[in-house]
């Protein structure tokens, strides 16, 4: 009978592969967290800066917030990474039985890059005009 000392080559092979296999799906899992982790921090920083731009608008006056405003229709840059464009809309063009000159209707879109593609946020709210 020949006595067992040490490994021999296939069992440090097989080990090998083995402890490889773990590491890639350890590696793999890890990268996907991470990837969906930022990607929730960008989406969920848009829609904060989505809001910030609807509170803005909300504390203007009636007579400023227009249609015409080019400022409102151009992206912008608000931030690093982030772009923004307002639409401003009388909400009689969107429902025809709705008197005109009453409530407007404000879009907000947050425009972001995310792994080479733009990805956007909208936000959209009525504003009432008061009497």
């Amino acid at each position: 009978m020949k006595s067992e000392k040490g490994y021999i080559g296939v069992d440090i092979a097989i080990s090998i592969v083995v402890l490889f296999i773990f590491v890639s799906l350890i590696a793999s899992l890890s990268y996907r967290v991470n990837s969906s982790s930022q990607e929730i921090e960008l989406k969920s920083k848009a829609s904060e800066l989505a809001v910030s731009e609807i509170e803005t608008i909300k504390n203007k006056t009636w007579e400023d917030i227009t249609t015409e405003d080019p400022a409102y229709r151009e992206m912008t840059e608000i931030e690093e990474g982030y772009a923004r464009t307002i639409l401003v809309q009388d909400y009689h063009n969107i429902d025809a039985t709705k008197t005109p000159d009453i409530v407007k209707r404000i879009i907000v879109q947050i425009q972001y890059r995310y792994k080479g593609k733009t990805q956007t946020v909208e936000l959209s709210t009525l504003i009432a005009k008061e009497k």
